[in-house]
């Protein structure tokens, strides 16, 4: 069939290179009526589909055997509304050309990650964020979807007609639909001021809620092998920036958001990251600090990142119903990091941390079912809108207990 006509039997490897594996076939449909017969097909034959995004992730979320699926096609700007300061755009589109494509009509996102190689339905479906104690993930700013169900049947959902289901939708993992299109809630484009500071690990650490309440965005890194940070602080180029009388400025910077909160990262790595109860987090890093201190300085060759999420009502979000610290654990994707991310993941855990969706983690159903309120409502939902598990690759099914 013509529309059928795109395709590849080639390895998939992610950005890092941990997760590889050949799936019988790599498509990338460039209508919804081709996602349709891939998702019958597949259902008739016993045979899941997934879908990848730019392949950031280095959770085995997109493996399976069968067929890998691309939104490449699916990419731009659909339409907007200045009015109520939403778009909806492709699937498929990367972060980094979004923010040029939003700016180019006087919108802007809300808030980046710390990269911008990511699609947006990828983040989306994995709960990715930035950092700022009032600022929620990305996915928070979904507020509707076209998508196409276990069922092969295309649908659209919004907030304003369908809030829990999109409350559903918003962190899914592709376990609910194969979006093609997003809109999304915005502001007008905006402009920041983007400073980083060098500054003794103990004075950020007494310094941690004047820093997060003085700031749109703050968030750190710590560096292990010195055992200092970089303080990363963004605001509106008019408000006067406070003063930090115990770090140093390293780093001044002005553009439009787009421009200057995610940064370029050559160097690939693997990732760890938890999100515990924002009152635990200062407690929860500094166990995390005095354990890689101890145990693992001489062999970590990358650093650790403290931000900070607000509360959202996604079913499976990993700050749902809680503000939240974020601390994600790095090594150089060329060096050893099991041993040491297991190591520091019993510490996370112990905080009553939930697990980033995209990142190393060692949890499966039982542990995730008691760390998220509406999982049962989630599952129940899964099961209606893909009743054959098309979306159920073995490693998702492991992940929520579906064998």
């Amino acid at each position: 069939m013509k529309i059928l006509r795109t395709h590849s039997a080639d390895e998939f490897i992610n950005w890092s290179g941990s997760l590889r594996f050949t799936p019988r076939s790599q498509v990338w449909p460039s209508t919804e009526q081709a996602v349709c017969v891939y998702v019958r097909d597949a259902a008739a034959r016993g045979r899941t589909v997934r879908v990848a995004g730019s392949g950031h992730s280095s959770s085995p979320l997109v493996q399976t055997p069968d067929i890998l699926m691309s939104m490449r096609d699916h990419r731009g700007l659909i339409d907007y509304d200045l009015q109520h300061h939403q778009a909806t755009v492709g699937a498929g589109t990367v972060l980094h050309d979004l923010g040029q494509i939003l700016h180019g009509v006087g919108l802007g996102m809300q808030n980046l990650g710390d990269v911008d190689t990511q699609t947006i339905a990828g983040v989306i479906a994995t709960g990715t964020h930035g950092s700022g104690r009032k600022l929620q993930n990305i996915s928070a700013t979904l507020v509707g979807v076209r998508a196409i169900t276990g069922q092969a049947e295309i649908v659209e959902w919004s907030s304003e007609q369908q809030p829990d289901l999109i409350n559903a939708v918003r962190v899914s993992m592709g376990l609910l639909g194969i979006f093609t299109a997003v809109r999304l809630q915005l502001e007008p484009t905006y402009r920041l001021r983007r400073r980083e500071y060098c500054s003794r690990t103990e004075d950020c650490l007494e310094h941690l809620d004047q820093l997060a309440d003085a700031h749109r965005n703050f968030d750190f890194y710590w560096y292990p092998r010195r055992d200092e940070v970089k303080i990363r602080t963004l605001n509106p180029p008019e408000t006067p920036p406070p003063a930090l009388p115990f770090a140093r400025c390293i780093k001044d910077q002005e553009g439009f958001s787009h421009e200057v909160i995610a940064r370029e990262r050559e160097l690939k790595f693997e990732e760890l990251e938890y999100f515990v109860p924002a009152e635990a987090g200062p407690e929860c890093f500094r166990e995390v600090r005095q354990r890689i201190l101890q145990r693992h300085r001489k062999h970590v060759g990358w650093r650790v990142l403290y931000r900070l999420i607000a509360r959202d009502d996604a079913f499976l979000s990993p700050v749902h119903g809680r503000d939240s610290v974020a601390i994600s654990v790095h090594q150089n994707a060329s060096l050893p990091y099991q041993e040491y991310f297991e190591d520091i993941e019993f510490i996370l855990r112990a905080f009553d941390g939930r697990p980033h969706w995209g990142k190393k983690h060692s949890l499966r159903a039982e542990q995730l079912a008691m760390l998220y309120p509406r999982w049962d409502d989630f599952m129940t939902l899964r099961r209606q809108l893909d009743p054959d598990g098309v979306f159920l690759s073995e490693p998702m099914a492991r992940l929520l207990g579906e064998e």
